[in-house]
Protein backbone atom coordinates (compact mmCIF):
# COMPACT_ATOMS: atom_id res chain seq x y z
CA UNK A 1 0.00 0.00 0.00
CA UNK A 2 1.21 3.15 -0.44
CA UNK A 3 1.91 6.00 2.00
CA UNK A 4 -0.78 8.89 2.48
CA UNK A 5 -3.60 7.26 0.90
CA UNK A 6 -6.66 8.03 2.67
CA UNK A 7 -9.69 5.47 2.05
CA UNK A 8 -13.29 6.55 3.03
CA UNK A 9 -16.31 3.79 3.80
CA UNK A 10 -19.50 3.92 5.31
CA UNK A 11 -21.95 1.37 6.58
CA UNK A 12 -25.73 1.83 6.65
CA UNK A 13 -27.66 -0.81 8.95
CA UNK A 14 -31.11 -0.65 10.10
CA UNK A 15 -29.88 0.73 13.58
CA UNK A 16 -27.27 3.38 12.60
CA UNK A 17 -25.20 4.71 10.03
CA UNK A 18 -21.32 4.77 10.49
CA UNK A 19 -18.93 6.51 8.35
CA UNK A 20 -14.73 5.76 8.75
CA UNK A 21 -11.65 7.77 6.98
CA UNK A 22 -8.47 5.54 7.44
CA UNK A 23 -4.69 6.29 6.00
CA UNK A 24 -2.47 3.86 4.65
CA UNK A 25 0.80 2.91 5.52
CA UNK A 26 3.51 1.80 4.12
CA UNK A 27 4.08 -1.32 6.16
CA UNK A 28 0.78 -2.29 5.43
CA UNK A 29 -0.82 -1.20 8.80
CA UNK A 30 -4.19 0.84 8.07
CA UNK A 31 -4.70 3.97 10.99
CA UNK A 32 -8.28 5.34 11.38
CA UNK A 33 -8.13 8.55 11.69
CA UNK A 34 -11.55 9.39 11.78
CA UNK A 35 -15.22 7.86 12.85
CA UNK A 36 -18.47 8.98 13.37
CA UNK A 37 -22.11 7.73 13.16
CA UNK A 38 -25.92 8.75 13.24
CA UNK A 39 -28.95 6.55 14.39
CA UNK A 40 -31.20 5.24 11.97
CA UNK A 41 -34.77 5.26 12.66
CA UNK A 42 -37.01 3.48 10.03
CA UNK A 43 -35.26 4.86 7.15
CA UNK A 44 -33.69 1.19 6.73
CA UNK A 45 -35.31 -1.55 7.20
CA UNK A 46 -33.56 -5.18 6.60
CA UNK A 47 -30.78 -3.46 4.93
CA UNK A 48 -32.47 -1.78 2.24
CA UNK A 49 -32.69 2.00 2.66
CA UNK A 50 -36.74 3.03 2.52
CA UNK A 51 -36.23 6.85 2.97
CA UNK A 52 -33.66 7.72 0.62
CA UNK A 53 -34.03 11.84 1.62
CA UNK A 54 -33.58 10.64 5.07
CA UNK A 55 -30.69 9.04 5.24
CA UNK A 56 -29.00 10.97 2.32
CA UNK A 57 -29.09 13.68 4.93
CA UNK A 58 -27.63 11.79 7.66
CA UNK A 59 -25.11 10.64 5.36
CA UNK A 60 -24.44 14.25 4.51
CA UNK A 61 -24.17 15.01 7.89
CA UNK A 62 -21.71 12.39 8.89
CA UNK A 63 -19.64 13.26 5.88
CA UNK A 64 -19.31 16.93 6.79
CA UNK A 65 -18.31 15.61 10.86
CA UNK A 66 -15.77 13.31 9.35
CA UNK A 67 -14.41 15.97 6.96
CA UNK A 68 -14.05 18.46 9.71
CA UNK A 69 -11.67 16.09 11.43
CA UNK A 70 -8.34 17.48 12.38
CA UNK A 71 -6.90 14.75 10.67
CA UNK A 72 -8.71 15.06 7.14
CA UNK A 73 -9.08 18.73 6.92
CA UNK A 74 -8.73 20.35 4.11
CA UNK A 75 -9.24 17.49 2.06
CA UNK A 76 -12.91 16.53 1.23
CA UNK A 77 -14.53 13.02 0.43
CA UNK A 78 -14.90 12.31 -3.10
CA UNK A 79 -15.55 8.25 -3.21
CA UNK A 80 -16.74 6.32 -0.76
CA UNK A 81 -16.74 2.16 -0.51
CA UNK A 82 -19.98 1.41 0.64
CA UNK A 83 -20.66 -2.15 3.04
CA UNK A 84 -23.22 -4.37 1.47
CA UNK A 85 -25.64 -6.35 4.40
CA UNK A 86 -29.14 -7.51 4.90
CA UNK A 87 -31.64 -9.55 4.45
CA UNK A 88 -31.52 -10.76 1.16
CA UNK A 89 -28.13 -11.69 0.48
CA UNK A 90 -27.03 -14.90 0.16
CA UNK A 91 -25.10 -17.23 -1.52
CA UNK A 92 -25.51 -19.57 -4.72
CA UNK A 93 -22.96 -22.21 -5.46
CA UNK A 94 -22.17 -21.81 -9.37
CA UNK A 95 -19.61 -23.94 -11.72
CA UNK A 96 -18.03 -23.35 -14.84
CA UNK A 97 -15.72 -24.86 -17.39
CA UNK A 98 -13.28 -23.52 -20.31
CA UNK A 99 -11.75 -25.86 -22.63
CA UNK A 100 -8.05 -24.52 -23.41
CA UNK A 101 -5.38 -25.34 -25.96
CA UNK A 102 -3.11 -28.39 -24.85
CA UNK A 103 -0.74 -27.67 -21.72
CA UNK A 104 -1.65 -23.69 -21.13
CA UNK A 105 -0.63 -22.13 -18.41
CA UNK A 106 -3.18 -20.66 -16.37
CA UNK A 107 -2.81 -16.85 -15.89
CA UNK A 108 -4.84 -14.27 -14.74
CA UNK A 109 -7.37 -13.54 -17.80
CA UNK A 110 -8.18 -17.37 -17.60
CA UNK A 111 -9.48 -17.36 -13.90
CA UNK A 112 -11.17 -13.73 -14.58
CA UNK A 113 -12.69 -15.42 -17.20
CA UNK A 114 -13.53 -18.31 -15.70
CA UNK A 115 -15.46 -16.30 -12.98
CA UNK A 116 -16.68 -14.10 -15.80
CA UNK A 117 -18.42 -17.48 -16.95
CA UNK A 118 -19.75 -18.34 -13.30
CA UNK A 119 -20.92 -15.11 -12.75
CA UNK A 120 -22.98 -15.21 -16.26
CA UNK A 121 -24.96 -18.21 -15.00
CA UNK A 122 -28.73 -17.92 -14.85
CA UNK A 123 -29.99 -16.73 -11.64
CA UNK A 124 -33.48 -15.03 -10.42
CA UNK A 125 -33.75 -12.01 -12.53
CA UNK A 126 -34.40 -9.98 -9.64
CA UNK A 127 -31.11 -10.74 -7.99
CA UNK A 128 -27.88 -9.18 -8.73
CA UNK A 129 -24.32 -10.59 -8.24
CA UNK A 130 -22.38 -8.68 -6.11
CA UNK A 131 -19.24 -11.33 -6.02
CA UNK A 132 -17.90 -14.62 -7.33
CA UNK A 133 -15.65 -16.01 -4.33
CA UNK A 134 -13.85 -18.86 -5.89
CA UNK A 135 -13.74 -22.01 -4.33
CA UNK A 136 -11.74 -25.46 -5.61
CA UNK A 137 -10.59 -25.76 -9.46
CA UNK A 138 -9.44 -28.54 -10.93
CA UNK A 139 -6.91 -28.32 -13.61
CA UNK A 140 -6.75 -32.00 -15.72
CA UNK A 141 -7.16 -33.92 -12.57
CA UNK A 142 -5.63 -31.79 -9.61
CA UNK A 143 -7.43 -29.71 -7.28
CA UNK A 144 -6.48 -26.88 -5.68
CA UNK A 145 -7.48 -23.55 -4.58
CA UNK A 146 -4.90 -21.92 -5.93
CA UNK A 147 -4.70 -22.58 -9.99
CA UNK A 148 -2.53 -19.79 -11.23
CA UNK A 149 0.59 -21.12 -12.53
CA UNK A 150 -0.47 -24.98 -13.64
CA UNK A 151 -0.71 -26.16 -17.25
CA UNK A 152 -3.21 -28.10 -18.95
CA UNK A 153 -6.15 -28.39 -21.23
CA UNK A 154 -9.54 -27.61 -19.08
CA UNK A 155 -10.15 -26.40 -16.18
CA UNK A 156 -13.10 -26.15 -13.83
CA UNK A 157 -14.37 -23.71 -11.12
CA UNK A 158 -16.48 -23.64 -8.49
CA UNK A 159 -17.58 -20.13 -7.21
CA UNK A 160 -19.66 -18.82 -4.24
CA UNK A 161 -21.98 -16.08 -5.67
CA UNK A 162 -22.70 -13.50 -3.71
CA UNK A 163 -26.42 -12.23 -4.33
CA UNK A 164 -28.99 -9.49 -3.26
CA UNK A 165 -32.19 -8.00 -4.67
CA UNK A 166 -31.63 -5.35 -6.97
CA UNK A 167 -33.01 -2.99 -4.74
CA UNK A 168 -30.47 -2.98 -2.29
CA UNK A 169 -27.30 -1.77 -4.31
CA UNK A 170 -29.95 0.68 -6.43
CA UNK A 171 -31.02 2.25 -3.32
CA UNK A 172 -27.89 2.80 -1.90
CA UNK A 173 -26.67 4.50 -5.38
CA UNK A 174 -29.81 7.09 -5.42
CA UNK A 175 -28.86 8.13 -1.50
CA UNK A 176 -25.27 8.36 -1.97
CA UNK A 177 -24.37 9.22 -5.44
CA UNK A 178 -27.15 10.84 -6.86
CA UNK A 179 -28.80 12.85 -3.43
CA UNK A 180 -25.44 13.14 -1.65
CA UNK A 181 -23.44 13.38 -4.74
CA UNK A 182 -20.28 11.33 -3.66
CA UNK A 183 -18.90 8.55 -5.84
CA UNK A 184 -19.36 5.18 -4.84
CA UNK A 185 -15.90 3.62 -5.50
CA UNK A 186 -16.46 0.13 -4.97
CA UNK A 187 -20.14 -1.82 -3.00
CA UNK A 188 -17.60 -4.10 -0.24
CA UNK A 189 -19.68 -6.92 1.59
CA UNK A 190 -19.48 -6.51 4.89
CA UNK A 191 -19.67 -9.69 6.28
CA UNK A 192 -16.88 -11.06 3.83
CA UNK A 193 -14.93 -7.96 4.62
CA UNK A 194 -15.00 -8.62 8.47
CA UNK A 195 -14.03 -12.14 7.51
CA UNK A 196 -10.88 -10.90 5.70
CA UNK A 197 -10.13 -8.76 8.87
CA UNK A 198 -10.84 -10.63 12.19
CA UNK A 199 -10.11 -14.40 10.93
CA UNK A 200 -6.50 -15.93 10.92
CA UNK A 201 -5.83 -17.99 7.65
CA UNK A 202 -5.17 -20.92 10.07
CA UNK A 203 -8.71 -20.92 11.60
CA UNK A 204 -10.40 -20.79 8.16
CA UNK A 205 -8.36 -23.92 7.25
CA UNK A 206 -9.67 -25.37 10.55
CA UNK A 207 -13.47 -24.76 9.80
CA UNK A 208 -14.89 -21.65 11.61
CA UNK A 209 -17.91 -19.67 11.50
CA UNK A 210 -18.50 -15.80 11.66
CA UNK A 211 -21.44 -14.27 13.11
CA UNK A 212 -22.38 -10.68 12.64
CA UNK A 213 -25.62 -10.31 15.08
CA UNK A 214 -27.10 -6.91 14.04
CA UNK A 215 -30.76 -5.39 14.62
CA UNK A 216 -33.03 -6.96 12.06
CA UNK A 217 -30.70 -9.71 10.28
CA UNK A 218 -28.15 -12.46 11.52
CA UNK A 219 -25.35 -12.84 8.61
CA UNK A 220 -23.16 -15.88 8.85
CA UNK A 221 -20.75 -17.25 6.98
CA UNK A 222 -18.61 -20.52 7.28
CA UNK A 223 -15.21 -21.40 6.26
CA UNK A 224 -13.61 -24.38 5.84
CA UNK A 225 -9.69 -25.49 3.82
CA UNK A 226 -9.31 -22.23 3.80
CA UNK A 227 -11.79 -20.91 1.33
CA UNK A 228 -15.85 -19.68 1.58
CA UNK A 229 -18.28 -22.86 2.50
CA UNK A 230 -21.52 -20.79 3.12
CA UNK A 231 -22.81 -17.58 3.32
CA UNK A 232 -26.30 -16.60 4.48
CA UNK A 233 -28.41 -14.13 6.25
CA UNK A 234 -30.85 -14.67 8.99
CA UNK A 235 -34.04 -12.18 9.33
CA UNK A 236 -33.49 -11.96 12.90
CA UNK A 237 -31.33 -9.78 15.15
CA UNK A 238 -31.54 -7.81 18.50
CA UNK A 239 -34.34 -5.14 17.61
CA UNK A 240 -36.88 -8.60 17.80
CA UNK A 241 -36.04 -8.54 21.27
CA UNK A 242 -36.44 -5.06 21.60
CA UNK A 243 -39.79 -5.30 20.58
CA UNK A 244 -40.74 -8.19 22.09
CA UNK A 245 -40.25 -6.18 25.16
CA UNK A 246 -42.39 -3.47 24.24
CA UNK A 247 -45.43 -5.91 25.06
CA UNK A 248 -44.39 -5.05 28.62
CA UNK A 249 -46.25 -1.95 27.88
CA UNK A 250 -43.63 0.18 27.46
CA UNK A 251 -42.38 2.37 24.27
CA UNK A 252 -39.35 1.04 21.71
CA UNK A 253 -37.21 3.45 23.45
CA UNK A 254 -37.43 2.25 27.04
CA UNK A 255 -37.69 -1.39 26.13
CA UNK A 256 -34.07 -0.94 24.48
CA UNK A 257 -32.87 0.32 27.93
CA UNK A 258 -34.54 -2.56 29.52
CA UNK A 259 -32.99 -5.05 27.18
CA UNK A 260 -29.25 -3.59 27.75
CA UNK A 261 -29.70 -3.27 31.31
CA UNK A 262 -31.60 -6.21 32.45
CA UNK A 263 -31.52 -8.75 29.29
CA UNK A 264 -30.41 -12.04 29.68
CA UNK A 265 -29.58 -14.36 26.62
CA UNK A 266 -29.44 -17.39 29.57
CA UNK A 267 -32.38 -18.37 31.93
CA UNK A 268 -32.03 -17.03 35.54
CA UNK A 269 -34.22 -17.76 38.47
CA UNK A 270 -35.74 -14.43 40.09
CA UNK A 271 -37.95 -13.26 42.67
CA UNK A 272 -41.16 -12.19 41.05
CA UNK A 273 -40.30 -9.14 43.41
CA UNK A 274 -37.48 -7.86 42.06
CA UNK A 275 -38.48 -5.62 39.71
CA UNK A 276 -36.70 -2.52 37.38
CA UNK A 277 -38.53 0.78 37.92
CA UNK A 278 -41.97 -1.52 37.86
CA UNK A 279 -41.28 -4.17 35.01
CA UNK A 280 -40.72 -7.84 36.46
CA UNK A 281 -37.30 -8.84 35.84
CA UNK A 282 -38.53 -12.56 35.34
CA UNK A 283 -41.35 -11.33 32.87
CA UNK A 284 -38.33 -9.19 31.10
CA UNK A 285 -36.01 -12.60 30.94
CA UNK A 286 -38.35 -14.36 29.85
CA UNK A 287 -38.81 -12.71 26.47
CA UNK A 288 -35.03 -12.41 26.21
CA UNK A 289 -34.28 -15.87 26.65
CA UNK A 290 -37.26 -16.83 24.44
CA UNK A 291 -36.30 -14.49 21.50
CA UNK A 292 -32.33 -15.37 21.82
CA UNK A 293 -32.91 -19.33 21.79
CA UNK A 294 -34.52 -18.74 18.42
CA UNK A 295 -31.60 -16.71 17.38
CA UNK A 296 -29.02 -18.92 18.42
CA UNK A 297 -31.03 -22.16 17.17
CA UNK A 298 -30.96 -20.34 13.80
CA UNK A 299 -27.14 -19.37 14.04
CA UNK A 300 -26.52 -23.24 15.03
CA UNK A 301 -28.67 -24.84 11.88
CA UNK A 302 -26.84 -23.06 9.45
CA UNK A 303 -23.91 -25.45 9.61
CA UNK A 304 -26.36 -28.35 9.04
CA UNK A 305 -27.34 -26.19 6.06
CA UNK A 306 -23.59 -25.74 5.08
CA UNK A 307 -23.60 -29.70 4.97
CA UNK A 308 -21.21 -29.91 8.48
CA UNK A 309 -21.09 -30.48 11.93
CA UNK A 310 -19.67 -28.78 15.16
CA UNK A 311 -16.57 -31.35 15.02
CA UNK A 312 -15.85 -30.02 11.36
CA UNK A 313 -15.22 -26.48 12.52
CA UNK A 314 -12.47 -26.64 14.86
CA UNK A 315 -11.63 -22.75 14.45
CA UNK A 316 -14.96 -22.08 16.43
CA UNK A 317 -16.98 -19.35 15.89
CA UNK A 318 -16.19 -15.68 15.86
CA UNK A 319 -19.79 -13.00 16.91
CA UNK A 320 -19.80 -9.48 16.52
CA UNK A 321 -22.65 -6.85 15.88
CA UNK A 322 -24.56 -4.86 18.32
CA UNK A 323 -27.18 -8.39 19.51
CA UNK A 324 -23.80 -10.39 20.15
CA UNK A 325 -23.26 -7.71 23.39
CA UNK A 326 -26.22 -8.97 25.13
CA UNK A 327 -25.41 -10.81 28.32
CA UNK A 328 -24.57 -14.41 28.18
CA UNK A 329 -25.29 -14.20 24.07
CA UNK A 330 -21.79 -15.73 23.65
CA UNK A 331 -22.55 -18.42 26.21
CA UNK A 332 -25.56 -19.00 24.59
CA UNK A 333 -24.17 -19.75 21.95
CA UNK A 334 -21.03 -21.59 22.81
CA UNK A 335 -23.64 -24.25 24.62
CA UNK A 336 -26.09 -25.04 21.72
CA UNK A 337 -22.88 -25.35 19.26
CA UNK A 338 -21.04 -26.80 20.93
CA UNK A 339 -17.97 -24.63 18.86
CA UNK A 340 -15.78 -22.37 21.30
CA UNK A 341 -16.78 -18.72 20.87
CA UNK A 342 -15.26 -15.59 21.12
CA UNK A 343 -15.90 -11.63 19.77
CA UNK A 344 -14.13 -10.73 16.86
CA UNK A 345 -11.16 -8.28 17.39
CA UNK A 346 -9.17 -6.09 15.20
CA UNK A 347 -5.62 -7.39 14.70
CA UNK A 348 -3.23 -5.20 15.56
CA UNK A 349 -2.09 -3.77 11.85
CA UNK A 350 -5.01 -1.91 12.52
CA UNK A 351 -4.73 1.27 14.50
CA UNK A 352 -8.13 3.76 15.75
CA UNK A 353 -6.76 7.10 17.15
CA UNK A 354 -10.63 8.17 17.22
CA UNK A 355 -11.10 5.22 20.40
CA UNK A 356 -12.84 8.48 22.42
CA UNK A 357 -15.49 9.21 20.43
CA UNK A 358 -15.56 5.55 18.85
CA UNK A 359 -14.53 2.39 20.62
CA UNK A 360 -13.41 0.22 18.05
CA UNK A 361 -15.43 -2.73 18.25
CA UNK A 362 -18.60 -1.33 17.82
CA UNK A 363 -17.32 0.37 14.52
CA UNK A 364 -15.88 -3.42 13.10
CA UNK A 365 -17.96 -3.11 10.19
CA UNK A 366 -17.39 -0.20 8.52
CA UNK A 367 -13.23 -0.48 9.43
CA UNK A 368 -13.15 -3.77 7.83
CA UNK A 369 -15.00 -2.08 5.16
CA UNK A 370 -12.35 0.68 5.10
CA UNK A 371 -9.73 -2.40 5.17
CA UNK A 372 -10.81 -3.88 2.24
CA UNK A 373 -10.69 -0.98 0.11
CA UNK A 374 -7.00 0.16 1.56
CA UNK A 375 -5.92 -3.78 0.47
CA UNK A 376 -8.23 -4.69 -2.63
CA UNK A 377 -7.45 -1.43 -4.35
CA UNK A 378 -5.30 1.13 -5.23
CA UNK A 379 -8.40 4.19 -5.02
CA UNK A 380 -7.57 7.62 -3.15
CA UNK A 381 -10.90 8.44 -1.02
CA UNK A 382 -9.88 11.79 -1.12
CA UNK A 383 -9.06 15.10 -2.78
CA UNK A 384 -8.09 18.72 -1.78
CA UNK A 385 -11.01 21.33 -0.97
CA UNK A 386 -10.05 23.58 -3.70
CA UNK A 387 -10.98 20.83 -6.10
CA UNK A 388 -14.12 21.26 -7.74
CA UNK A 389 -16.69 19.48 -5.92
CA UNK A 390 -18.38 16.45 -7.30
CA UNK A 391 -21.86 17.18 -9.55
CA UNK A 392 -24.44 17.19 -6.81
CA UNK A 393 -22.66 17.47 -4.07
CA UNK A 394 -24.63 18.97 -0.99
CA UNK A 395 -24.03 21.63 1.11
CA UNK A 396 -22.81 20.45 4.70
CA UNK A 397 -25.80 19.95 6.88
CA UNK A 398 -25.77 21.14 10.45
CA UNK A 399 -25.80 18.77 12.53
CA UNK A 400 -27.89 20.66 15.01
CA UNK A 401 -30.52 20.50 12.53
CA UNK A 402 -32.87 17.32 13.53
CA UNK A 403 -34.67 15.16 11.03
CA UNK A 404 -38.28 15.10 11.30
CA UNK A 405 -40.00 11.40 11.56
CA UNK A 406 -42.93 10.57 9.68
CA UNK A 407 -46.34 11.58 11.20
CA UNK A 408 -48.17 7.83 12.29
CA UNK A 409 -45.20 5.60 11.93
CA UNK A 410 -45.56 3.79 15.52
CA UNK A 411 -44.28 0.29 16.26
CA UNK A 412 -47.20 -0.98 14.17
CA UNK A 413 -45.51 0.86 11.12
CA UNK A 414 -42.11 -0.76 12.14
CA UNK A 415 -42.86 -4.15 12.21
CA UNK A 416 -42.84 -6.00 9.10
CA UNK A 417 -45.79 -8.74 8.67
CA UNK A 418 -43.46 -11.91 8.37
CA UNK A 419 -44.77 -14.06 5.77
CA UNK A 420 -43.55 -16.88 6.65
CA UNK A 421 -44.60 -18.71 9.77
CA UNK A 422 -43.02 -18.56 12.98
CA UNK A 423 -43.14 -21.16 15.59
CA UNK A 424 -42.11 -19.99 19.02
CA UNK A 425 -39.86 -22.63 21.10
CA UNK A 426 -41.06 -24.62 24.00
CA UNK A 427 -39.24 -23.47 27.11
CA UNK A 428 -38.91 -27.22 28.32
CA UNK A 429 -36.82 -28.20 25.36
CA UNK A 430 -34.42 -25.25 23.41
CA UNK A 431 -34.82 -26.93 20.25
CA UNK A 432 -38.29 -28.58 20.18
CA UNK A 433 -40.17 -27.14 17.73
CA UNK A 434 -37.08 -24.53 16.10
CA UNK A 435 -37.06 -27.23 12.90
CA UNK A 436 -40.00 -25.93 11.54
CA UNK A 437 -39.11 -22.39 11.94
CA UNK A 438 -35.83 -22.97 10.55
CA UNK A 439 -37.26 -24.35 7.78
CA UNK A 440 -39.50 -21.64 7.27
CA UNK A 441 -36.97 -19.11 7.54
CA UNK A 442 -35.44 -20.21 4.43
CA UNK A 443 -37.83 -21.80 2.09
CA UNK A 444 -38.18 -19.33 -1.19
CA UNK A 445 -41.18 -16.98 -0.11
CA UNK A 446 -44.01 -15.95 -2.28
CA UNK A 447 -43.84 -12.19 -2.02
CA UNK A 448 -40.15 -12.04 -0.11
CA UNK A 449 -39.69 -8.59 0.93
CA UNK A 450 -42.43 -6.78 -1.36
CA UNK A 451 -43.39 -4.90 2.07
CA UNK A 452 -40.05 -3.53 2.67
CA UNK A 453 -39.28 -2.15 -1.30
CA UNK A 454 -40.08 1.31 -3.09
Amino acid sequence: MNNDRYIAAIEISSAKIIGAIGKTRGNGDLDIIALEQEKCVESVRYGIIQNLDETSTRIARIINKLERNSGVEPRRISRLFVGLSGRSLRSISSEATLNLPAETEIDDNILTHLRDEARRKAIDSSLDVVDAVPGIFTVGKTETRNPKGLTGNHIKGSFDLIVCRSELMRNLSRTITDKAGIKIERFVVTNLAAAHLVLKPEEKRLGCMLVDMGAETTTVSIYKDGGLRYFATVPLGGRNITRDLTTLNVLEERAEEVKIQAGNAVAVTQSAANNLNGLKVQDVNNLVVARAEEIVANVVEQMVYAGLKDSDLSGGMKVMGGASKLTRMTELLANQSNLSVSMGQLPQYVNIEDTARNPGLESLEVISIAYAGATLSQAECLEDRTEQAPIGRQQPVQPEQPVQQPQGQGRRAAVVEEDRPRVKPHRRSLFEGFKRRITTLFSPPEDDESDLLD
